[in-house]
This record gives structure tokens, sequence and C-alpha cells, in this order.
């Protein structure tokens, strides 16, 4: 399935976007699309009936603002470094272990929502990330199959960085990740059923129409399983929260001087294979 959440920032409603293509109405199902759907069996069960029914209500997709596919989001975890070919392009050395990092769920905006370059930034750059769905309370995994089995599904990330603050500004990298608008989400949840393998997946990203990240999930250093199983080592995993599972190479701080970090009137567009597309203009904060 595909599930979405439209509307006003802050006031969504849980949808789905059935197999022809038409957007269908959730909101006499279920409440939203969070970690407590997604945890409950017999409520997927009651989505994935009405999804075959047919007498979901149709919603006028024209106008419409699709939100982040996922409310109520519990934590997010990034994996920094986590592709062969983009720690080829910034100099550093494969990590022996995951490299990693938390983001705010306050970062997290819709697919098509504006993003923001923070006040004093001169180096906000782009990410094109998979991002995973935990759907089962994951606590001290013995294997990677037995991570998969509790990932509910799978979305377009953008974990947009400021590589200043990330970098250059002392500590850790939490002040480059987190300003506001910086990980814009969606546009659908994709069910775990229906990405045959994680690890083959075609990620792009676009700035003002130049394609800058062309990659696959195959180059990741630490696959999905292995990054759920390695997480749930260090902190529990409840349904709904987010994993950003890396980038691969075309980021702008792997590009030659001058370096083209994103700055106001930019389009960023970015897609992963089967998951959707975003489009964001980029404005001053």
């Amino acid at each position: 399935m595909k599930l979405l959440r439209v509307g006003t920032a802050g006031a969504e409603r849980p949808a789905l976007l059935d197999s022809e293509g038409t957007l269908r109405d959730l909101s006499g199902v279920v409440d939203d699309i969070d970690g407590a759907l997604l945890a409950d069996e017999a409520a997927l069960d009651r989505v994935r009936a009405a999804a075959e029914s047919g007498e979901l209500p149709r919603l006028d997709a024209t106008g419409l603002r699709i939100g982040p596919p996922l409310g109520r989001i519990g934590k997010i975890v990034c994996i920094g470094l986590n592709y062969h070919d983009h720690a080829r392009e910034t100099g550093a050395e494969p990590p022996a272990e995951p490299v990693v990092f938390l983001k705010a769920p306050d970062t997290v905006v819709g697919p098509d929502d504006t993003v923001l370059v923070p006040r004093g930034s001169r180096k906000t750059d782009w990410e094109v990330e998979l991002a995973v769905v935990i759907g089962r309370t994951a606590r001290y995994l013995g294997s990677a199959e037995e991570a998969l089995a509790h990932v509910a599904g799978y979305a377009v990330a953008h974990d947009v960085s400021e590589r200043e603050f990330q970098i250059e500004r002392g500590g850790t990298w939490d002040k480059g990740k987190n300003c506001e608008t910086f990980n814009p989400l969606g546009p659908w949840l994709v069910t775990a059923d229906e990405v045959a393998d994680p690890q083959d997946l075609s990620l792009k990203l676009w700035v003002n129409g130049e394609l800058r990240q062309d990659g696959t999930t195959a180059e990741q250093i630490f696959p999905v399983g292995e990054v759920v199983r390695y997480l749930s080592r260090f902190m529990t995993l409840y349904p709904g929260d987010v994993i950003n599972t890396g980038t691969p190479a075309g980021v702008a701080m792997g590009q030659p001087e001058p370096k083209p970090y994103l700055r106001a009137g930019d389009v960023v567009e970015l897609e992963i294979a089967g998951l959707g597309r975003q489009r964001q203009e980029v404005k001053d904060a």
C-alpha cells in the first residue's frame, strides 16, 4: 500500500494512493498514519480491505497539500557515510561500524514544502536518502533477517545538511542537521510488502534541473537489515520511528570549488524508484 497524509500542516488526514493512482480518503477507517496504526495488524488489515473494496471516497488532488506520510514520529535515527561512493567523494574511510546521529522529528516537513536556508548559512547541502519506518518494537535483534521483519515500510527522505554547522563549528553533527525544514519526508509510506529488495532501489536528485545524485542502495556499506539490527543493540526502536539510511555520491560538499551549495531560489527534486518524488523550493529563513 501507498499511505499518505494530506491537508494543511498540522491538520493532515490519512489517505492512500490506490493501484490506479487515485487518491482515496482513509479518515473514515483510521484516525492517522502513525506508529500506533503500523503496530496494529488488525487496523492495517482494515485498511487493506477498504482499499480492495474500491469504496473509499475519492479525493480531489488539485491544490491539495501532501504532508509527511507519518504522524507523531518518535525519533529519527540517521546513518552517516553509508555509501561507498559517498565516502570516496568526501575522502573518508568507510566506517567500521555505522555512524549514528539523531535528527529531531520537528525537522520533518512535507515532500513539496519549502526548505529554508538557515540564517548565516554558507554551506546548505542536499542528500537524497531511503527512509525506513519501524512497525514493531525492536530490541536486541539477532539477525538482519529478523530486523527486516520489524520494518513497516519505506519512504523518500531529504536529509538537508548545513556543512559548516555540522563539521566546522565544533561538537557533534547535530547543529548542521536539525535546522527547521531539514527533513522533507514522503510523499508516501510504501509498505514493506511492496518493496521486494531494499538494496535494489535507485535514488536520484536534481538541483535546478541538473542531475546531481544518481545512485543505488546496492552501494550501501551497511544494508537496511544490518542497520536496524545494529541500532537495536544500542536503543529501542518503536513503531513510528524513522531511520535515514545515508546518501549516495553527488552532494555539494563532494564537488570541486566553488561548491554549489543551496541558495534561495534553487529548486531541488528527488526520487527513489517506487517510493515517489519530492520537489522543494529553497528560501531564506
